[in-house]
């Protein structure tokens, strides 16, 4: 029996981490960011820990024609904006640094 299932393709995602001040908008605004570049958010993991959000997104790149520091500015701006800090690296760095 074959599996219907599609193995999730690597090498063109990243990890957006997000880290600040809770308020209204900030993943509206993050999300904003990633569709205006066609960038389609795979998974999302929020949570609040005392009043601050820490969220985690995995997205693919495999349709946007924005290239990662491009990306990485314009998170910037947008976290300067809302009050956070928001950082977004290649999964093959971020498995790299994360290693055992």
């Amino acid at each position: 029996m074959l599996s219907q299932h599609k193995p999730k393709e690597t090498g063109n995602r990243i990890i957006v981490t997000v880290i600040g001040p809770d308020r209204v908008g900030i993943i509206a605004g993050v999300a904003q960011v990633l569709a205006s570049n066609k960038i389609n958010i795979l998974d999302i993991s929020q949570t609040i820990l005392q009043e601050f959000l820490v969220m985690i997104m995995i997205a693919d790149l495999s349709g946007s024609t924005v290239d990662l520091l491009t990306l990485k500015e314009s998170l910037n701006k947008k976290g300067l904006e809302l009050g956070v800090r928001i950082e977004a690296m290649h999964e093959d760095a971020f498995k790299f640094m994360h290693r055992i």
